[in-house]
């Protein structure tokens, strides 16, 4: 039975909730896609899309419910098996695609801008990264400045640094960047039904 205080709760979820799709490519370990999903419900991101061209796939919403703590429960899946496939709808849909590569060409992390209210945060394979395929498709490629030896960080580490950049450049700037008053509505009645 939906409590008054549950149905609160998931309204005040609701209206923090945000444009922007987070993207795992061909993420062959369910606990760290779990641990991705906890990171992009904390920060308000509703949409990730799975890519699976070359790893093994598997279904988001029976990946580990201790890691995820239970967030696949509350974020909409789309998946793909090829990566053209999934940046061509992304393209369609009207996002910027922003990828992260080991790659000091690439924009730092703090000085990409955020401040587009469709933008897709593309994340590689947690040993090869990002496809070329990926890395050519996409709009803006950024990269995590590392200050010791070692070259890059766990793909959930990764993840939610560049999550927490974009939601707190969006929580600076003067743009509405949160789902529009239908997109709410429908989240809420699909969630008041689980």
């Amino acid at each position: 039975m939906l409590t008054k205080n549950r149905l609160n709760k998931i309204k005040n979820v609701v209206k923090s909730r945000q444009q922007g799709v987070v993207v795992l490519e061909d993420i062959y370990d369910p606990h760290n896609a779990a641990a991705v999903l906890r990171t992009a419900d904390a920060f308000g991101y509703q949409k990730v899309y799975f890519i699976f061209q070359n790893q093994k796939k598997f279904n988001p919403r029976k990946i580990g419910k201790v890691t995820s703590a239970s967030a696949n429960k509350w974020l909409d899946f789309e998946i793909f098996d090829s990566t053209e496939k999934c940046f061509k709808k992304l393209k369609k849909q009207g996002y910027i695609i922003t990828s992260t590569i080991l790659d000091k060409k690439a924009k730092i992390i703090f000085k990409a801008r955020f401040t587009s209210p469709k933008i897709a945060l593309v994340f590689g394979n947690e040993h090869s990264g990002l496809s070329d395929e990926a890395i050519k498709l996409s709009d803006n490629h950024i990269y995590i400045p590392m200050q010791g030896f070692v070259q890059s960080l766990n793909l959930s580490v990764t993840a939610a640094i560049c999550m927490y950049e974009m939601f707190r450049q969006r929580q600076k700037s003067p743009k509405k960047f949160l789902l529009s008053v239908m997109e709410q509505k429908k989240l809420i009645k699909a969630w008041t039904q689980k």
